[in-house]
Formats: structure tokens, sequence, C-alpha cells
């Protein structure tokens, strides 16, 4: 199977969906969230952001990745 080098991939503009951890409750803009987005045109690859910084440049992933790391993407409302 050919890898493929995800940060070449043109990611446009991405839909982000967020899950939060729970972890400071209260809604406030403290509590810990991520946010994740389908790539375009790549099926099975990902853009993991952080909702406190949405101007940071995303990681990129694999689904499989992603599930190596514990993260499903159906938590945010997404199918692999």
């Amino acid at each position: 199977m050919e890898r493929i080098d995800l940060y070449e991939l043109p990611i446009g503009t991405l839909e982000f969906r967020r899950a939060c951890g729970g972890n400071q409750g209260g809604g406030d803009d403290t509590e810990t969230c991520v946010t994740l987005a389908p790539i375009p045109d790549s099926p099975g690859a990902y853009a993991l952001g952080d909702s406190k910084r949405p101007d940071r440049e995303p990681l990129l992933f694999t689904a499989d990745e992603l599930s190596a790391a514990g993260i499903d993407p159906a938590r945010f409302g997404l199918s692999v």
C-alpha cells in the first residue's frame, strides 16, 4: 500500500466538529476541546485542531492513526 504524505494534501476550507473532554465543565470556554475535520477528497484523512487555538495549523492523521491514539471520529459525529 502506498503511503501518502498528508501534509502534501490540499486541505482547503475545513468544517471542524468539536468534542470536549469534560474536565472543566461550565461551558465558559475553559473546557479542553479538540476539533476534527475530514480532509476533502482524501477518504480516511483527518485534520485535528485545538478549539482554543483555531488559528494554529491542524495536525493531520489517517483514520488508522486516530484509532491507534484512541480517537474515534464518531465522537465528533463523523464517519470513518
